[in-house]
Order: C-alpha cells, then sequence, then structure tokens
C-alpha cells in the first residue's frame, strides 16, 4: 500500500471512500468533515443528532451518497471526547475506519489527518498517528493490506509539509512494527536463527549497517558458554546478530538494543506442557522488535548510533541437550547451575550483555518474552515488566512507553532476589525452582552480567493477541518496535 499527501479539497478527490471524523457530542461538524457535511446537505450532523452516526471512540458509520462528492462511500469514525484525544485515540480511530473501507470494497482511499484541527494535534502528530494506525490495522500476515493507496488530503497547502513529515515517520515506523509481526508470526521452521540472519543482512545492505552474524564456533571463541549450552540440543543451528547503525563513526558510545531470539522453545529437557506450544514460536519476539526497530531507524536515518544484538536459536531437546544440574559459564566467567532448560531466555541475554560491554555503551534496553510470572503479575496484552538499575534511564524508557501507548509497569530489583539464586555448585542458578517472585528473579539474574545504565523488558504478556483491536490484529503484535524508536530519536 501506498501511502501519499494529496493537495485537493476532499469532496473532491475521487477515491473509492473517503473517511472523516466526528467528536463525541458536536452534531455540527467542523473542518474537513464539515467541508464534506455541507457537501452532502448537512447530512452528518442530521444523522449524529439523531443518533445514527455515534461518534465513541472507534465506532464507525458509513454514508453512500449519490451527489455532492466525487467518492461513492464515506466512512464516519467516532473520536471520541475532545479532551481526551491523542495521538493514540487517533492510531485506533483510522485503524477502525480502514478496515471498515476495506470490507467495503475499497482500493483508493481517502483520508483527512485525524484531529489536527479542532483536536488539537500538530498536522505532523495527525498524520503520522493517521498513517500508523492505517498501517498496522490493516496488517496481515504474508503483507498484503489489500488496499492500493491511502492518500492524506489536505486543502491549506502550508501544511503540507508537516503532514509529509508525518507520513514519512508513520510510514518508517508502520514497516518496523511488520517487520516484527511478520517475524513473529512465521512457523519456527522457517523463522530459524539462519532466517534471522538474513533478515538482518538485508536490513544491513538497505540502510548501510555494519553486521557480524557469528556462527557455533565464532560464538565458542568469545567464550559464549551460557548461549551455546541452550544451543546444544538445537536442529537448527545457532547465529549471534551483532548489526551496527553509526553515522557517528564511532565517535559517540552506542545505544544498545538486545532481543531474546529462541526461535522456537520447547523447554529443552525440562519440556513444556503441550498446551499452547504452539505459540512458543513466538519466543524470539523480543528479536523480532530488535530487528524491526532497526528498520525503521534505518529508514528514518537516526543521527544516533545504535547496535543491535540477538542472539538466536532453538531451545530443544535431544542427546546432546544441555540438563538440569549442567553448569555453564558464561562470556564473563560466571558459572551457572542450570536448575530448569526452561529458564534458557536468561542465559542467551546474558551473554549477549557480557558482549555489549565491550562496546562501552552508552545505555542498554534487552527485551525478551521472558516470564510467565510477568504475565501473572501484569496481565497478558496489558504491560511488559520494566526493570532499571538506572532510574534516570527508566524514567526514559517509562517516558517513551507513554508517548508510544506501549505500556511498561516498573517492579522491583533488590538484592534480596538474587538469594533464590544461590547455588553450592556454581556462581548462580539459572533459577530459583520456585513459583513466587520469578520475573524479578529472572532481571536479578541478568543483572549480574550488566556494568552500564541497563533497562529489561519482559514482554512476554505483550507478543500476542487473540482478537483484533484498534491497529492490533490477531497474532503478532510487534510490541516494543515503537517504543525503542521514540527512546532513541526522542531520548
Amino acid at each position: 500500500m501506498q501511502t501519499t499527501v494529496l493537495h485537493e479539497r476532499l469532496e473532491a478527490v475521487e477515491a473509492d471512500a473517503l473517511i472523516v471524523h466526528l467528536f463525541a457530542g458536536m452534531s455540527r461538524p467542523g473542518g474537513s468533515t464539515g467541508a464534506i457535511d455541507r457537501a452532502l446537505g448537512g447530512l452528518i450532523g442530521t444523522l449524529a443528532e439523531r443518533g445514527d452516526l455515534k461518534a465513541g471512540l472507534g465506532e464507525v458509520g458509513v454514508l453512500f451518497p449519490t451527489s455532492g462528492v466525487a467518492a461513492p462511500r464515506v466512512v464516519v469514525v467516532g473520536l471520541g471526547d475532545v479532551q481526551r484525544l491523542d495521538a493514540e485515540a487517533v492510531r485506533r480511530a483510522s485503524a477502525e475506519a480502514l478496515r471498515r473501507a476495506r470490507e467495503l470494497g475499497a482500493q483508493r482511499i481517502a483520508t483527512v489527518a485525524h484531529g489536527a484541527g479542532l483536536g488539537g494535534l500538530a498536522p505532523a502528530e495527525a498524520a503520522r498517528a493517521t498513517v500508523e494506525g492505517a498501517r498496522l490495522g490493516l496488517y496481515r500476515y504474508g503483507g498484503d493490506h489489500g488496499v492500493e493507496a491511502l492518500w492524506l488530503v489536505e486543502a491549506d497547502e502550508a501544511r503540507l509539509e508537516a503532514l509529509r513529515d508525518g507520513v514519512r515517520w508513520g510510514e518508517a515506523t508502520a514497516d518496523g512494527v511488520e517487520l516484527a509481526r511478520e517475524l513473529v508470526n512465521r512457523p519456527p521452521n522457517v523463522a530459524t536463527p539462519t532466517h534471522l540472519a538474513e533478515v538482518a543482512e538485508g536490513l544491513a545492505r538497505d540502510h548501510g549497517f555494519a553486521i557480524t552474524v557469528g556462527d557455533r564456533a565464532w560464538a565458542e571463541a568469545q567464550g559464549m558458554g551460557a548461549f551455546l549450552g541452550v544451543a546444544r540440543g538445537a536442529g537448527f543451528e545457532p547465529r549471534f546478530i551483532v548489526l551496527e547503525h553509526d553515522p557517528t563513526r564511532g565517535k559517540e558510545p552506542p545505544l544498545v538494543l538486545i532481543g531474546k531470539g529462541v526461535t522456537f522453545d520447547s523447554g529443552g529437557v525440562s519440556i513444556k506442557g503441550r498446551d499452547g506450544m504452539s505459540a512458543m514460536k513466538s519466543d524470539m519476539a523480543g528479536a523480532a522488535a530488535v530487528l524491526g526497530a532497526m528498520r525503521t531507524l534505518g529508514r528514518l536515518r537516526s543521527p544516533c548510533r545504535v547496535v543491535a544484538l540477538v542472539p538466536a536459536t532453538e531451545n530443544m531437546l535431544d542427546a546432546h541437550a544441555y540438563r538440569p544440574a549442567d553448569v555453564l559459564t558464561a562470556a564473563n566467567g560466571v558459572t551457572i547451575e542450570i536448575v530448569s532448560t526452561d529458564a534458557e531466555g536468561r542465559l542467551l541475554l546474558a551473554d549477549a550483555l557480557v558482549y555489549a560491554q565491550r562496546l562501552r555503551p552508552k545505555a542498554v534496553v534487552d527485551l525478551a518474552t521472558l516470564t510467565g510470572a510477568c504475565v501473572v503479575a501484569l496481565g497478558r496484552g496489558t504491560a511488559a515488566g520494566r526493570f532499571a538499575n538506572d532510574e534516570e534511564l527508566g524514567g526514559r524508557i517509562d517516558a517513551a512507553a507513554a508517548a508510544t501507548c506501549e505500556r511498561v509497569w516498573p517492579l522491583p530489583l533488590w538484592p534480596e532476589y538474587l538469594d533464590d539464586l544461590k547455588s553450592d555448585v556454581a556462581d548462580l542458578k539459572n533459577s530459583s525452582g520456585k513459583a513466587h517472585g520469578g520475573a524479578s528473579v529472572a532481571a536479578a539474574f541478568l543483572q549480574r552480567f550488566v556494568d552500564y545504565p541497563w533497562v529489561h523488558l519482559d514482554i512476554a504478556g505483550m507478543a500476542l493477541r487473540d482478537d483484533a483491536k484498534g491497529y492490533q490484529v490477531k497474532g503478532a503484535t510487534g510490541f516494543g518496535v515503537r517504543l525503542l524508536v521514540h527512546w532513541v530519536t526522542h531520548g
């Protein structure tokens, strides 16, 4: 789907459908909606007064005019209370409107930038949110949106430059989220560690990133015993991906993004139950989010130096697979007693966090579908758990989460959580083996491998959805891409 800013009067656009909006409690619309209302002889206002056109957030009505406008369909979407309008509301409304237009068979769709007038949003922000909502709401696995073109229509020439900038950001952001969704949605025999590496190599070619793809021998040379321990039973060969965007030519310390890349998690010898195991193809959602963020940052030509680290492997079981009671040695020499082979993600992250130390980073953020305990604590589809060893950095991540509505919630990282990881035969265990405090215990484990400002995001409850709502669709969410991009580009 191609998105274009069109300098034209909305009523004159020869699209298959026009999309305008209404605010709750306002039966006489203004702005672009008002222009369409006048062209239709006041029909929108009349239907709103009668209650036939609702204006609750995301509620959609359709008109089929025979005159007054060039398009055969007018889709009216509710933006809710004007006092509560923000970019998130625009994303949700835009998605619902575009999906309804697609259901009607529209291939060329014209829309206003929702909220840029009475809603009080800056034109660029309104355009970006409108495009993000449209693209993400129309997403289908395989990349076919089912719509040929989206036109963002504006009659005022003075606003065109700002709208084009908003569209540029919206398109770049949606590209990254869609990549993350595609990777998570792909079957695990397709989205293998090698496939993730090939995707990363494509990003490097497209955007001029530097790339290293480490194989098993490379990881052995790096001393990555924790990562390779998990990979021992894998059918598909592991890959450790290092992807770098460095417009500073090494002058600035990097921001480092780390994504857990377990392309399928059987649990290993500590095998999971059969119920829900197919969803374990999503255990690389952290890696997918990091690669998606790099795609967006490349498209935006971010001036910041950013390094992405993706330790990628399956967690399978065979005669070579690591076992409970094994002791692994991470790249910094820390020894780890294995209590559960289903606590594998933290082992991958441990060696990635050690590798990040060599880069002398300004800050590091990791994303991982790490613990079911975090889902119990915060719910599914509600928020990711946020752990930080640096409150200033934690606050910036919180601000990015609020700006993008990719919610996080701070959870404790107290020294007492390490007490449950004491081992008689190694420096620490990889799991407490207990039901309580699992998310914080896992974060405390990771902190043993960190000596820089760091945030850990446990996204276990955020990677998948069972239904479509707003700009979220059934399946992979792409959670974390927009949050990471906002943090990198806005601080």
